[in-house]
């Protein structure tokens, strides 16, 4: 895919993965809608981009009537969309127990339920051109599925069989649009430092859960503009899959190899 010239949307372009994203985009000549809830983020993103038009959309995924109005603000913009990235996303500390049924939700609208409304908001624009393509991330935990993250997980999942029936309904309608579903492993973002707390729990468990947020912040060593960079060759290549770093790529073939017993080999490794 000639990223040049074309139109990208990316979410979560306020820092982490998609202002990576952004920033390997116009470094191919890529114009940028950059899409975020967090205005001061979009702000320091677009004053970082060289060369091509960018313009800012506050946005908050999980704002039905603000997805379904945004195709229209970025034709307006810029006339035209070629790309759709689908990167906004947040997580939730604690076991399946001790997370709410309203912060569950909640990840679950913003993970995955924001994907499939923005995916079907734009894709009518993206039919209309020549070549077109959505990407979603998802995750190594899209791929493996650890204890205390049964939302994240659950949700991961979901737009990676989301992305791979989608991709496969394009292929067999003959369709211009490609669908690429990203698999980033341990990235140095605030997603994890940002993770929403458990909000009825103990002192004692609370302590647990802050622990095993600054254990798991240690995994996570690849710069986000790195991974940009690897996610958008893998859009220019129209790769089905992009495995970000070799975590992932590990974490996908063990268990490939071993897909009940996967999570035992992994813990070892890990300690």
């Amino acid at each position: 895919m000639n990223l040049s010239g074309r139109v990208a949307v990316v979410t979560g372009a306020g820092g982490g993965i998609g202002r990576g994203i952004a920033l390997a985009l116009s470094r191919r000549g890529c114009h940028l809608a950059l899409a975020d809830r967090n205005a001061q983020g979009l702000g320091e993103t677009r004053d970082m981009v060289r060369g091509v038009k960018v313009t800012t959309h506050v946005l908050d995924v999980t704002e039905r009537d603000r997805c379904r109005a945004l195709p229209a603000e970025v034709v307006a913009e810029h006339g035209r969309v070629d790309l759709l990235v689908n990167n906004a996303g947040v997580a939730i500390g604690g076991t399946f127990e001790q997370v709410d049924e309203a912060d569950f939700d909640w990840l679950m609208e913003v993970n995955f339920h924001a994907v499939v409304r923005l995916t079907r908001a734009f894709l009518p624009q993206l039919k209309a051109t020549d070549s077109a393509r959505i990407v979603n991330v998802s995750s190594l935990f899209g791929l493996i599925a650890p204890p205390g993250q049964t939302a994240y997980s659950a949700a991961k999942f979901a737009v990676r069989g989301f992305s791979e029936s989608l991709r496969r309904e394009l292929e067999e309608a003959g369709s211009t649009v490609g669908v690429t579903v990203i698999h980033p492993g341990g990235i140095n973002t605030d997603i994890a430092r940002n993770a929403r707390p458990p909000r009825h729990v103990t002192n004692e468990e609370a302590a647990l859960i802050a622990d095993e947020k600054d254990r798991f912040q240690k995994f996570l060593r690849m710069s986000p503009v790195k991974a940009g960079e690897i996610i958008v060759e893998g859009i220019e290549k129209e790769r089905p899959r992009v495995l970000v770093g070799n975590d992932a790529r590990i974490g996908a073939l063990i268990e490939r190899l071993s897909p009940v017993g996967y999570w035992n080999i992994l813990k070892r490794s890990m300690a």
